[in-house]
């Protein structure tokens, strides 16, 4: 079907709010001054989400803000509303610029800003790839035509080196390289020339960049300016970083000396596998994969955590950092900086993300960071298997292409990782056994591992670098202050500075719980500070124990006594949540009140550094504040009180998943959740791409709450694990987490035989055998799923037998015994009709016809299936009406329609194109490609099947050799296989 236009670029200004474009630098109506420019570039680039206020003055006054900050930003506040909306009253807030979280919020979206513009084209743009990248080309090259200038241009330099800024730049990077893959798959390198010299003579030490740059150029012919670029590349490195190409730039200069252009920089994008039809389950996945043959598609990962802006001391540390990070140490093994003696609160974090930062343009491959939650008060500490998978999956290998078993993935990742040059942040480390897993063994690669532990393992046996973080010293806990509340304010009252330094033992964490406060009140006399500080009891030494988590000091209980006594009720409560972080809705469940009441308790907790948002609208807690808020919750709740959130808190996220279940898999059989308790507000999910949103948003948090749930070994708690777990199941399977299904499935099943409960065990062995069906694990499946078979019939339930017996057919199916495939399906459907499940009953419909198919029963399969088709429209069952289609497809070409079996395939694909199911799509292109080929249409056929072996090897699926092998045979004019 022809390419439908992108919409032109018109030269229109900021339209909905008639100020600056960012991305131009132009302006129609100009803010008054460098400040009021800069703060409304501020919220321009963070693209609808709240700046805090103190961000905001970070970026106006760097480190030395006047007392008056806070309102000279108010009057800007007021200015740019007034600029935006003319003839708004006096100290209205109006409709585009709001207080919000502790800060302020720009309404933007892709019609009033080029930036979401921006990022809306490559979105799309990453979804086009695989099936046209000429389409993706060009959304792309579309996207890179809104820069039409530097970014935020009249801003001043000290603004524009703020890390949003600086974020948004490689943003426009990254969109490069993947418009520079797709040119040279398309061959037309001269779309992005001209883009990618300007970008190149901007980042010369941006090595995939310049690898585009000398691929582009030998494609367009152009080889001695090629050669040219690379030689003015190689000098400069060695120049200024003393390091030689990387692997990137060698491979690309070999092609050029070849005159052989490869297909791209390895930057590109990929899509990921979507779930598997009813009538075509998935191939089960290969136990051991080539790591050779994995080739991700995706960008290189970018997962570090936010660098503190205007990091404070740590000189002779970074020094001695850097020195590890040199030309020579990423070559000679793993680095590892670690703070040894357990000593917590030091900022080992924090040198390790701003090291990370610092170098990594070293590493054009990607950054991986994961928390390994070592010394988690909650005790959840990560398991390696978990975090390896994380790893492999922001590689880009595919969900079915990973290997079960800790060691097998992580040789898998050391495979992925080899010729790579990645940085990997592993913090807060339990011990070498958690940490050696995650270790890449490519000498391009670095680790930066932060424990309390020595790690003495990783030091002997891995050649490992040890880093120690002491206490700030006097200078550096001045300079700290100095930074975080202004020279003058330190100067003025050296003494209580000094004080406060000492009585915060020299630790950051606590150094900044302080500052937070002070810099809250700044008419308050650091004497006072300094003389509350004390009365509270004294100094940190507790912090400097192994067992630090026990008691972590008074400067905690001294900051909490500043909030209101909601937000300090908050913030005990916040100690019961299991997961690594939680979300403003999550808090709300705990604390039992509305969503609108607890955002202002959560931005006063941000506010005074007592909980982080780490990611837009994520938040966490340091380990010695989580472990402090559990102090206070257990002395100051009663055993009924915590109770009572952690119920709300469970049945918050069962029933918004309960949610997700029915939006996902209209036709699956979920139990509904109990009646939720006073003060639970499930969040609304209007579809499918919002469950899958929250799905994802929540992840770990709702592995986290199922294995919360369970451990209560209270009935009602473990029942609510059980439902959870089952719940989720529609969302592992469609995203492929099939490792993540198996220990949550597990659990239930578990908690299901603790309840002594047969209707809970049988639902608990069918969802443990379908997952452990998804991963191969036959000979476990098939007798669990007997056994529920029989647990279902004892009780009389219908629904469940039927959902089982359509489970035991996909397991025929996966042995090839389709008759007895088609005789599960026949009786589930029997039993659907009976009991009336019109969703269920379309399905299994569809089934039917496609066994009938399978087995050479084609009008059988037309019948039911036009059936089926014909309930599942009057649904709205897009996903079940794609698969029927292909069904009805596949039968009118067996039966020598060809013409009518091209039209239910076009239908069929349409769908999944919206519906973005890659490996379902592949197949049904062989087909469409065998369906020309019966009609002589031999180039259609060609068409067909390429395009089918472009999705599988974007999916790295095994089917692509079957898919090569009719290629070949074409070409060879032998045929079609």
């Amino acid at each position: 079907m022809p390419l439908e236009p992108v919409e032109p670029v018109e030269p229109v200004r900021f339209t909905v709010l008639g100020a600056v474009r960012v991305l131009r630098g132009d302006a129609e109506l100009e803010p008054g001054g460098p400040q009021e420019r800069a703060f409304l570039a501020l919220l321009l680039v963070a693209a609808g989400r709240p700046v805090a206020l103190g961000e905001i003055v970070d970026v106006l006054w760097g480190t030395d803000p006047p007392h008056s900050a806070v309102n000279v930003v108010r009057r800007h506040v007021g200015s740019l509303r007034r600029l935006l909306e003319p003839g708004l009253a006096a100290r209205a807030e109006g409709r585009w610029l709001l207080r919000e979280a502790g800060g302020y919020r720009l309404v933007t979206d892709a019609g009033s800003s080029d930036l979401v513009r921006f990022r809306a084209l490559g979105e799309e743009a990453r979804r086009s790839a695989d099936r046209s990248p000429a389409r993706a080309l060009e959304l792309l090259t579309t996207a890179l035509s809104l820069w039409q200038g530097p970014l935020a241009a009249g801003v001043p330099q000290r603004a524009r080196a703020h890390p949003l800024f600086e974020a948004v730049d490689r943003e426009r990077s990254a969109v490069l390289r993947r418009a520079t893959d797709l040119a040279l798959r398309v061959g037309a390198p001269d779309l992005v020339l001209d883009e990618l010299r300007t970008a190149a003579a901007r980042h010369p030490l941006d090595e995939p960049l310049q690898a585009g740059l000398l691929l582009a150029l030998t494609a367009a012919g152009r080889r001695p300016e090629a050669l040219a670029a690379y030689e003015a590349v190689r000098a400069r490195l060695a120049e200024e970083l003393g390091i030689d190409p990387g692997a990137h730039l060698r491979e690309a200069h070999d092609a050029v000396l070849r005159e052989m252009p490869g297909t791209g920089t390895g930057t590109g994008t990929g899509t990921g596998q979507g779930a598997p039809a009813q009538a075509a389950p998935p191939a089960p996945p290969q136990p051991s994969p080539s790591p050779s043959a994995l080739s991700s598609a995706l960008p290189p990962p970018a997962q570090l955590p936010h660098d503190i802006v205007g990091f404070t001391g740590r000189r002779a540390e970074l020094d001695e950092a850097f020195a590890l990070s040199g030309a020579d140490a990423p070559g000679a093994g793993t680095v590892v900086i670690s703070a040894i003696g357990g000593m917590a609160g030091i900022g080992k974090t924090t040198l390790a993300v701003h090291w990370a930062h610092r170098v990594a343009d070293r590493f054009p491959d990607g950054q991986l960071y994961v928390n390994l939650r070592g010394f988690d008060p909650s005790g959840a500490v990560l398991d390696p298997g978990e975090a390896v998978r994380g790893f492999l999956d922001a590689l880009g290998v595919p969900p079915e292409r990973i290997p079960h078993g800790v060691d097998a993935q992580a040789a898998l990742y050391r495979g992925v990782l080899a010729g790579r040059r990645v940085l990997v942040v592993l913090d807060n480390a339990r011990d070498t056994e958690q940490v050696r897993p995650l270790l890449p063994a490519s000498p391009g690669c670095l680790a930066i591992v932060t424990s309390r532990d020595e790690l003495a393992g990783l030091v002997a046996a891995h050649g490992a670098r040890s880093l120690t973080l002491r206490p700030f010293d006097a200078v550096q806990a001045r300079a700290f202050l100095e930074r975080r509340l202004g020279a003058e304010r330190v100067a003025a009252e050296p003494g209580a500075a000094d004080e406060i330094s000492e009585l915060c033992a020299g630790l950051p964490l606590a150094l900044a719980c302080v500052a937070a406060r002070a810099a809250a009140h700044p008419h308050f006399p650091l004497a006072s500070v300094a003389a509350e500080l004390r009365e509270a009891h004294g100094s940190l030494d507790a912090f400097a124990r192994t067992d630090a988590s026990v008691d972590v000091g008074t400067v905690f209980s001294w900051s909490t006594r500043a909030v209101s006594p909601a937000a300090a009720r908050l913030f005990r409560l916040l100690a019961l949540h299991p997961g690594p972080d939680f979300s403003l809705p999550g808090a709300a469940a705990l604390a039992g009140l509305t969503v609108r009441r607890t955002r202002p308790l959560l931005a006063e907790l941000t506010g005074l550094h007592l909980v982080t948002e780490h990611q837009p609208g994520r938040h966490a807690f340091h380990d010695l504040l989580r472990a402090h808020a559990g102090e206070l919750v257990h002395e100051r709740d009663t055993a009924a009180d915590r109770a009572a959130a952690l119920e709300r808190l469970h049945h918050h996220y069962l029933h918004t998943a309960h949610v997700a279940d029915r939006l996902l898999a209209p036709n699956a059989d979920p139990l509904p959740p109990p009646p939720a308790p006073e003060g639970v507000h499930p969040e609304a999910l209007a579809d499918d791409d919002r469950a899958l949103a929250w799905l994802t948003a929540e992840h770990a948090v709702l592995l986290a709450v199922v294995e919360s749930a369970a451990a209560s070994r209270h009935p009602a708690q473990e029942r609510i694990a059980c439902q959870l777990a089952w719940s989720l199941e529609p969302f592992f399977d469609r995203r492929g987490h099939w490792h993540d299904g198996l220990a949550a499935q597990r659990t239930a099943l578990d908690a299901a035989r603790r309840l002594a409960d047969p209707a809970l065990e049988a639902r608990g062995l069918r969802g443990l055998a379908r997952v452990e069906g998804r991963l191969g694990l036959h000979a476990r499946a098939v007798p669990r799923l007997e056994r529920a078979l029989d647990l279902f019939a004892e009780l009389g339930d219908d629904t469940g037998r039927a959902h089982t017996h359509r489970s035991l057919g996909w397991e025929c199916d996966q042995r090839g015994d389709l008759t007895g495939a088609l005789r599960h399906n026949q009786v589930a459907l029997e039993l659907f009709r009976a009991l009336g499940d019109r969703a269920a009953q379309a399905s299994v419909l569809n089934s039917v016809g496609w066994y009938h198919a399978l087995l050479g029963e084609y009008r059988h399969a037309l019948t039911h299936c036009f059936e089926a088709l014909t309930m599942l429209q009057q649904l709205g069952d897009r996903y079940g009406q794609a698969a029927t289609w292909d069904s009805i497809a596949y039968a009118h070409h067996h039966l020598g329609r060809h013409p009518h079996a091209l039209l239910g395939y076009r239908n069929a694909l349409a769908l999944l194109r919206d519906l973005g199911v890659p490996y379902v799509e592949a197949d049904i292109l062989v087909r469409v490609g065998d369906t020309h080929l019966a009609t002589g249409d031999h180039e259609s056929a060609r068409a067909a099947w390429q395009e089918a072996l472009v999705l599988l090897r974007g999916l790295d699926h095994p089917d692509a050799e079957a898919v090569e092998a009719r290629l070949a045979a074409r070409d060879g004019h032998a045929g079609a296989v």
